[in-house]
This record gives C-alpha cells, structure tokens and sequence, in this order.
C-alpha cells in the first residue's frame, strides 16, 4: 500500500492509501509526454502485452487527463490489473481534484452537492458517512469515441466507459477533495468498486502521512 499525502500553502493535509496496481502518471508533463509515459508504464508493467494495448491506453489517459488537470487535478493514476478468467488487462484511471467551496461546515457542503448531482437523472447518487467524514458519491456511464488514429481496425470505435466520483469535504475550511475513477473495463466494474471504497475509507485529513504530491 501506498500513501500519498496532497498540500498546498493554503490547504490543510489530504492522505489516502493506493490499492496495490495503481500507478501514478506526472501531471506536470504536456500531452504527448503523458501519453508516452502511460504507454511505458503499460509496457513495464505487461511486457507480454500488445501493441494496441500499449498505444490505447497511452491516448485514452492521456486525453482523459488533457481534460482533468483543466478542472484542479492534484494527483492522477492509472490502475492495471490482469483478468484472470480469458487473460487480459482491466484498466481505470484515477484522479484527485480539490475544490474551493462557499461553506466550511462539511455537512451543508454534502448535502448541497447531493442535490447538485441528483440533478442528472442517469447518475446514481448517496450519501456515505466515512471515518474522516460525510460524503456524496455518484456513478454513471457513458460512452467514448476513440479516434481511428488509435485503433487498430483505423475507424473510430465507441468505449462504454463506467466512473466512481467521490465528493468528500474538508473537516476544516471551505475545500472538498473529488476522487474519481474512471474505466473502460466494465466487465470488472465489482473489482474497481472495492478498490475505490478501500481509497475512500482510507482518506485522512489529520496531517499523519508525509509523503507529498503538490501542485
């Protein structure tokens, strides 16, 4: 397990633990640099693996985070897993985003963004209550087209793609931290569930953890 605490000059400390095969992607680098860095990841981590595996993946991150690090994005990961029936890698993508917000109070922040997000009828939305505090989670699906240049048939092909965001605010000042997964790999949609519910659970703001992403 991997621990990985977020700060900045204004805000307090952020530490969750990294399930085992989540692996993270500098957020500093430009687009083709994110994406070749996803592809040598892909190709250390599956050295047996395809080519069309190493490149999809490069383009489908590295656009993703072309996209998030434009919304706050602090921390970004790519999560690789072997699919042990069939073989294969099942894939997700990771974020952490902190928001500025109105309200310090934690539980007026959840409720009013619980509200926010049952305004999209097609998103699963509840309430959780974590060791470190309240939270609104949201799930959707949606579907990504993924340019010819990047498939191997030449043609754009269309991804359903499954995502977890997690709105959890600060105990203390007006921030909540948004963790989100996102993947391709919907056949293992149960597998990234208890990931992602092992990452919230381990959210903590107290300032215990050291090591730092900043941004």
């Amino acid at each position: 397990m991997t621990t990985l605490t977020v700060t900045d000059a204004t805000l307090p400390p952020l530490a969750f633990r990294l399930p085992e095969g989540i692996h993270a992607i500098e957020v500093s680098l430009d687009p083709e640099e994110r994406a070749q860095a996803a592809r040598r990841l892909v190709r250390d981590v599956y050295p047996q693996g395809e080519e069309r595996l190493w490149t999809t993946m490069g383009s489908l991150y590295s656009a993703m985070a072309d996209e998030l690090l434009a919304d706050g994005v602090a921390f970004f990961g790519i999560g690789l897993y072997a699919i042990e029936d069939g073989g294969g890698v099942a894939h997700c993508a990771l974020t952490l985003a902190v928001h500025e917000r109105g309200d310090a109070d934690p539980d007026v922040v959840a409720e009013g963004t619980r509200a926010a997000l049952l305004a999209d009828p097609l998103r699963e939305v509840s309430w959780l209550d974590l060791p470190c505090g309240p939270a609104v989670y949201g799930i959707t699906f949606r579907k990504l087209l993924v340019d010819g240049a990047y498939t191997t048939s030449g043609a754009d092909e269309e991804l359903v793609m499954g995502q977890i965001q997690v709105h959890i605010p600060f105990p203390a000042g007006p921030y909540t931290a948004v963790l989100t997964l996102d993947t391709a790999s919907v056949a293992q949609w149960e597998e990234f569930s208890h990931a992602m519910a092992e990452i919230i659970g381990s959210v903590d703001f107290t300032g215990a953890h050291r090591r730092e992403v900043t941004h």
